[in-house]
């Protein structure tokens, strides 16, 4: 994932040491970017996308599953997320060198549209199928999906108060000593330094935020997001800023950050109340920032500050 990770819990009598543990989570992570990684190019993911149209492959069922996960989001969002937006990110420049970022023509954009589209992928048994030359990246749900990878390898060995942190998703169960709660900083959505906005506490929550204000780039006064609606070819063109979501899954939480990052404070907003979803949105309003939570979002943090 080229990234970091952290993962903090109180012991317990008969789990392993702080370095057997490491190396049983670090062999954990080093299987899953054989399977899913998309910046290799001997991964199971990899050498599927490199395959042609119509190829059905064996995967690891780790892909299977966040394919799976990716199949209900793309459906219940009317195919705005989709995890085969690859060719779009390339030609607006956010795959490779920054300088060469730029709104791309009509036609290129056509050209690059043939090759999304989250209903040419299919999952058969244990084969990922597809029917164009489709490329898959799984990153709007794989650090979520290794996070409750590695709480349930911690569970295995007993440990019940924990918090793991993978590349900014996490989960935190139970309490740190003391009985204190794990307390989580979301950040505010600013281009130019880190600023919590809002502490909560949680217990049994995954927490994802996905925003605009880390990956982007202007021109002629526009902001263009890393974001993508894959129903247009384009860059999210909203006021939304960024959005927290919580779900006992850290992977459906990372999923469902990103829907609602690309639907927008309107209608990310009735999908979240529509849904039930535990969702904390925070909108641009010239220089300043505008917030809310939907009564999920408010039920499940009333230690929040």
């Amino acid at each position: 994932m080229g990234s970091t990770y952290s993962i903090k819990w109180v012991p317990v009598e008969d789990a392993p040491d702080a370095e057997t543990l490491q190396t049983d989570i670090d062999g954990m992570l080093a299987r899953f970017d054989e399977e899913a990684s998309t910046w290799r190019s001997d991964s199971d993911i990899a050498r599927f996308n490199a395959a042609p149209a119509g190829t059905c492959m064996d995967m690891p069922s780790s892909v299977l599953d966040m394919v799976r996960l990716a199949e209900t989001l793309n459906r219940e969002s009317n195919g705005a997320f989709d995890v085969t937006v690859g060719p779009l990110l390339k030609l607006w420049g956010f795959h490779g060198d920054p300088q060469l970022q730029e709104v791309p023509n009509a036609d290129a954009l056509a050209a690059a549209m043939q090759m999304v589209g989250q209903q040419h992928l299919h999952v058969r048994e244990s084969q990922l199928c597809k029917d164009v030359a489709l490329t898959v990246e799984l990153s709007s749900v794989g650090a979520g999906y290794m996070v409750d990878r590695v709480s349930e390898r911690l569970e295995h060995y007993g440990i019940k108060n924990y918090m793991v942190e993978m590349t900014g998703e996490l989960k935190a169960v139970g309490h740190k000593p003391g009985d204190r709660p794990w307390r989580i900083a979301i950040e505010e959505p600013r281009d130019d330094n880190r600023v919590a906005q809002m502490i909560l506490s949680l217990d049994g929550e995954g927490v994802s935020t996905s925003g605009d204000y880390r990956n982007y780039f202007e021109l002629d006064g526009q902001r263009f997001s890393h974001t993508f609606d894959a129903r247009t070819g384009k860059p999210v063109m909203h006021r939304l800023a960024a959005v927290t979501v919580l779900d006992p899954s850290a992977a459906r939480a990372d999923g469902l950050s990103t829907v609602l990052m690309i639907m927008g404070e309107k209608a990310g907003w009735d999908y979240a109340i529509a849904h039930d979803l535990a969702a904390f949105f925070v909108v641009r309003d010239g220089d300043t920032f505008e917030s809310r939570v939907t009564p999920r979002f408010d039920a499940l943090t009333p230690g929040k500050e």
